[in-house]
Formats: C-alpha cells, structure tokens, sequence
C-alpha cells in the first residue's frame, strides 16, 4: 500500500498487530492521492503511550485525542497519525463499532491483507455511504452529520435505509458538543461539492436543532446563486478568489468563502444570527466576519456610495471585502456595478480604499498644543475625508486644516 511508503517513523516500534483504518485505506482503493496524508492506526493497547513514545523519539507533535478511548495524535510535516487502542478484542469487533462501511475496512500490516467484513470494499467502488447499524449511529450522533460532510468530499450518495435512519435520528444531533458539529460542518464547507449537500441536510433538518429554527426554504437558490457569484470573481479577478479561499487564521482552517455559504444557513436577523453562531461555538473571527456582511451589504445592494461613504463602508469590511462582493452579486448586483469599489480595493495606492495618514496623533497634539483625547482621533477621522475630496494633499496642509476645524470639533 502507498500510504506505508517512506514513512518518517519506524512501524517496528508499535505492538503488533498493527492494522490502518479509515480514510487511508478507503483512499488507496479510490486510487485518491492526498497532499497531506493522514494515517489511522488500530494497536491491541496502550496506544496513548506508544504515541507520545512516537512523538518523542521523532520530536514530532504530540495531541492527546481522547484519553478514555485511548486515542492520540502524532503530528510530522506532512502527515498526521491517529493512533488508538482496538476497540473490543479483535479487529473485527472494532470495525463493527464503526459508522460506515466504507470506514470499517482494515488494512493488516503484517499480513499485507484486506480485513473487509461489512463489505466496505465493494461500498466504496460503488460510491455509496451504508451504515454499519443504527445502532452505532446512535452512539455517537455526530456520525449522522459526518455521512453527509464524507458524501461531499468523496461524491458519494447515501444508500436510501441509511438515508431514512439518519432522518428519523436527526434530534440526537442536539446531544453532542458543539465543538464536534461545528467540526464537521467546517470541513464540509470547505469542501468545493459542498451546496448540494448542505441544501440536503437543510431538508433533512440535520441543523435545525442548534439553529432553533428550520433554514430557509430558498436556500438551493440563495447556495447556487453564490456559487456562481463565486465562480464570476473566479473567472475575472483571480486576486479576489485568492482572498476569497485563503483560511481565516492559522489556526482556524475555513476561508471566508466557506464561512459566505455558513451565513446563508443562518438567520437574516443579525441578533439571532449571532445568537446561532454562539450556540455553536464559532470563533470570534468567523462570527466578525459573518456579522460584517450581513450589516454592510445593504449599502452594496442600495444607492451608489459617495466617495465619503466608499471611504467609510472600506474601513467598516476591510479584508472581508472580497466576500461581500460575492454576497452582493448573489443578490443581484451587477459585476459592472461593482467595478469601481473592485478596482480600489485591488489598487493598494488607492486613498479610500486604503489610506495612509498625512499626520498622526502625537504630530497633532505637538503642533496643536492639545492633550491627547477624542478630539484627536476624530480630527484625523476628518483629515482623511478631506484628503480623499482633494481639499489637502501635504502634511502640512493636514496641519493647517486640523488647525481651522479644531473649535467645531471639540
């Protein structure tokens, strides 16, 4: 198998059997090459210690997954092992605690052999997603959402008693921590199939539960309608697409195209929206940035902004500006429309979109003999307006300027 080539560790150093399960297998007989490789490990035991073992003898990061299952995560450049201890006494009693078939096939190390008694092999060339039991999907609810996150990454279809076992168990989702759900909708946004699956569990009300409210019924149109938003700005202006696709933050990995489609399911209202976003554990980040469109779209979608109101809307979304471009296209602005606003943002000399200051505060304080205060940031406020209106272009015209408004500003 592929993914045992030029490993960055000894396997020699784990108890044997050693089996690979999960995603690499599955992978390997999709003829599926992944960037980074993931690895899932099966030992007979104390695979919380072999780990730490692995990631110190190969200073290699080490992640405690799961203490009571016996799970943990080593961390090399460029891939990732899970490494757990075998649930129930023998392989097959593991895959049979599994969710999926198409997640219960094992690999032996040893023997080089497939251990394959779900049929899994047969699922997986067939496309389809077929749970193991219901059972098993009620022990871990959040197996339910991960169906559909796996059908969006591998484009497979869910097989129809599966389907219904899922929609009659929807309510357990609510049970689980919303660190998990919010886990696995994350990856599924950010996978490129991802609209029509999120429009399916929309009707299969799989978010219902933690929105405390139904998505809205027109969500395929509002999905397809920024898909192709998406797919415009893709076409005619690359830097915004790359804007568009790049993560959050380092350590939150969903960009904000992905987090345009999360706004789509969430409430229009901006309390509520809020109000959702929190249940779910968002980060400050993303819910910064989903609030921002929904507040500063309007203006988009209205009358044309004077150039005061470009330079204050600019300073309002910033680096979420590729973002609303794509929301308000999807509401039916024209692309042409927004010409204008798209070239200063791409201009990075472009005074509104974004300004330099002429002077800052302590120039102010010194030459205007003031203490430091409020006054001193709306002076610089009024500074930059009149420099974008062409009424100042020097500092010390700035200066002079600051000098003749101070006694209507304070």
């Amino acid at each position: 198998m592929q993914f045992l080539e030029n490993l960055p560790f000894d396997l020699d150093l784990l108890p044997k059997p050693i089996y690979v399960v999960g995603g690499a297998v599955r992978d390997a007989l999709l003829g599926r090459v992944r960037a980074e490789l993931d690895l899932d490990l099966v030992i007979p035991d104390r695979a919380v210690e072999v780990a730490r073992q692995l990631a110190t003898t190969h200073q290699a990061g080490f992640v405690l997954l799961d203490p009571e299952r016996q799970i943990a995560r080593v961390v090399f450049p460029g891939l990732t092992v899970d490494i757990a201890q075998m649930d129930g006494a023998s392989i097959d009693r593991d895959l049979a605690r599994r969710d999926y078939t198409l997640n219960a096939i094992a690999y032996d190390i040893q023997t080089r052999q497939a251990i394959d008694p779900f049929n899994g092999t047969q699922d997986v060339r067939q496309r389809t997603i077929r749970m193991i039991s219901k059972d098993n999907l009620i022990d871990d609810p959040l197996r339910l959402l991960r169906a559909y996150r796996q059908g969006a990454q591998l484009n497979f279809t869910i097989e129809p008693d599966t389907h219904q076992t899922i929609r009659e168990l929807v309510t357990l989702l609510t049970t689980v921590a919303a660190e998990r759900v919010l886990a696995e909708l994350r990856y599924l946004l950010q996978t490129p199939n991802s609209s029509p699956w999120l429009v399916q569990m929309a009707a299969d009300e799989l978010l219902t539960g933690w929105l405390e409210m139904p998505v809205r019924a027109d969500v395929a149109e509002r999905l397809a309608k920024f898909d192709r938003a998406g797919e415009l700005i893709d076409r005619h202006y690359p830097a915004l697409a790359a804007e568009l696709d790049r993560s959050v933050r380092e350590t939150i990995a969903i960009s904000r195209r992905a987090i345009g489609k999360l706004t789509i399911l969430l409430s229009p209202e901006l309390e509520l929206a809020i109000a959702q976003m929190l249940r779910l554990t968002l980060s400050s980040a993303e819910i910064q940035i989903v609030t921002t469109a929904i507040t500063y779209l309007p203006q988009l979608v209205g009358s044309k902004l004077s150039i005061t109101e470009q330079y204050f809307w600019f300073k309002s979304v910033d680096i979420n500006f590729p973002l609303l471009v794509v929301i308000a296209i999807a509401a039916g602005v024209e692309l042409v429309d927004l010409q204008p606003l798209i070239d200063r943002y791409l201009d990075p000399a472009d005074r509104v979109a974004h300004p330099t200051p002429l002077v800052n505060g302590r120039d102010l304080v010194e030459f205007l003999e003031i203490p430091p205060s409020v006054t001193i940031g709306k002076l610089l406020t009024e500074i930059q307006i009149a420099r974008i209106t062409g009424k100042i272009e020097t500092p010390a015209e700035a200066l002079q300027f600051a000098k003749r408004i101070l006694p209507s500003i304070e």
